[in-house]
């Protein structure tokens, strides 16, 4: 196998790996709205009011709007990469480093910690932006 089809497979690897750290997301979201509001209003239409009240359950429903703020950049961006070929491996850094911070600003942002929360954000953004160097490369 040549370096563009091990960055390709790698690629597609960590595309799999983001929409697990998107389920992740789902999941963690709706068990803390389930436990706050129980079993019926899950399986229930959910009409009404459905905003988090308990603390846990707003965190991890911000944090899932979050993730898929830049989700979408992220998927566009690593297919820009695996469609030019990405010769340098910079991209594959970049979205390695985004996937990496996205995974960890899950468990600070449920734990409400400032500033470090905020600093794995931008973290995450230096690896969108790799990726979008690498397609000018």
């Amino acid at each position: 196998m040549d370096a563009a089809s091990a960055n390709a497979t790698y690629l597609l690897v960590l595309l799999c790996l983001s929409v697990v750290l998107l389920l992740v997301h789902v999941l963690l979201q709706g068990n803390f709205a389930t436990k706050e509001r129980g079993t019926a209003w899950n399986a229930g239409p959910r009409d009404g009011d459905n905003e988090p009240k308990s603390v846990m359950a707003g965190r991890a429903a911000r944090a899932s709007r979050n993730y898929q703020e830049t989700y979408p950049a992220f998927i566009g961006l690593l297919l820009a990469m695996i469609l030019t070929g990405d010769s340098s491996g910079f991209g594959l850094f970049g979205a390695a480093v985004w996937l990496v911070a996205r995974i960890v600003y899950i468990p600070l942002y449920l734990k409400g910690i400032p500033y470090v929360r905020s600093l794995v954000w931008l973290v995450s953004l230096v690896g969108l932006a790799l990726m979008m160097i690498a397609l000018f490369v």
